[in-house]
């Protein structure tokens, strides 16, 4: 089998794509609930997927990437992960730290973004659908499946046909805090590009404006200009999900992985600590010194001392002496006082 593909890359693409379709040819009743207005929106997911792929590869083949999807799958059974699992990809509460107004924005375009791709994926694939089933009644059609009833004008009614519109709000509330935060921050300015991190924002606000277009056009203005409104939010969505595994918003995708490092750290701290070579203090795990140090080693990068041990044995305070030492001639490492802002937090 792996005769027939160029690489594993190709492999892989294949037969997500592959299995892709065959999941749209049985939800969608044998393509009988495709809807043709969002085929482009199916076929930008599709490259979406070739881009993720490639991006996920090609981060994933690096050593110290390797090392944490090996041992981070196999600790996914860890009584820790369903916690560590909601604080990371749920409720952030790792962000909470950074401030309230960064876990805001977050949140704000993290769950935004969730909802809308909860909504859209299945309606472009044509996975979920709606049929009258009586006088001011639809049921909710999932894989071909009645799974829920609903009335057309109740509260529940309204979330579903509004969802799309909810999550915009929510979006754009996002990005405007965290375009105010990019601007007033001397931090963030001092640190930021405008393709790095200012093009995600605006792709995401592009989206939602002309989405919301759509909804005013149909409310207000009895569809006049439904049609190119249509054909522009249509490009933009494609455009950002093509965008997505190549900048800064690939770590939404990727965000669950967040699961495995913790994993790691906690599963192998709790095992050894490592202490450091020159003032003794645990830093990280044992199997995490070693780690870093294997990778190194597979890079051909030697950071040995002529004291004899290896940088990654050392915590970071005392690193940053041994830098000092080298510049300065004087063995800073070995003098037995701390820094400053050893333990400060942030």
């Amino acid at each position: 089998m792996d005769r027939a593909f160029a690489s594993k890359f190709a492999k892989s693409v294949f037969l997500t794509v592959l299995g892709l379709l065959v999941l749209i040819y049985i939800g969608s009743r044998f393509f009988t609930h495709v809807d043709l207005a969002l085929y482009g929106y199916m076929v930008g997911t599709l490259v979406f997927i070739c881009g993720f792929f490639y991006r996920f590869i090609a981060w994933g083949e690096r050593p110290p990437t390797k090392i944490i999807i090996k041992k981070g799958i196999k600790l996914l059974f860890r009584k820790s992960t369903p916690k560590t699992a909601a604080n990371h990809l749920v409720t952030y509460k790792f962000i909470w730290n950074r401030g309230w107004y960064r876990w805001t924005q977050h949140v704000l375009l993290g769950w935004g973004c969730i909802i809308s791709c909860l909504v859209t994926f299945p309606l472009v694939f044509g996975w979920m659908y709606f049929t009258m089933a009586e006088n001011g009644y639809y049921w909710v059609v999932f894989f071909g499946i009645d799974v829920l009833r609903i009335q057309a004008d109740g509260l529940l009614g309204y979330l579903f046909y509004n969802a799309l519109n909810i999550s915009a709000f929510m979006v754009i509330g996002g990005v405007c805090m965290a375009l105010y935060r990019r601007v007033k921050n001397m931090q963030a300015r001092a640190e930021q590009s405008f393709a790095y991190d200012f093009l995600p924002l605006y792709l995401l606000l592009f989206v939602c404006i002309t989405g919301l277009a759509l909804t005013f056009s149909n409310m207000f203005l009895h569809g006049k200009g439904h049609p190119i409104i249509t054909l522009i939010h249509q490009w933009s969505v494609i455009m950002t999900m093509i965008y997505i595994p190549f900048g800064k918003l690939a770590h939404i995708p990727f965000r669950p992985l967040s699961v495995f490092a913790r994993n790691y750290r906690e599963h192998y701290a709790e095992q050894e600590t490592k202490k450091c070579a020159v003032c003794g203090t645990g830093f990280v795990s044992a199997e995490q010194s070693s780690d870093v140090i294997n990778v190194l080693g597979q890079n051909d990068i030697k950071f040995q001392t002529e004291e004899g041990y290896h940088l990654a044995e050392l915590c970071l305070p005392c690193r940053r002496k041994y830098r000092m030492s080298r510049f300065t001639g004087i063995q800073t490492h070995k003098i037995p006082v701390k820094e400053a802002n050893q333990n400060a937090k942030g």
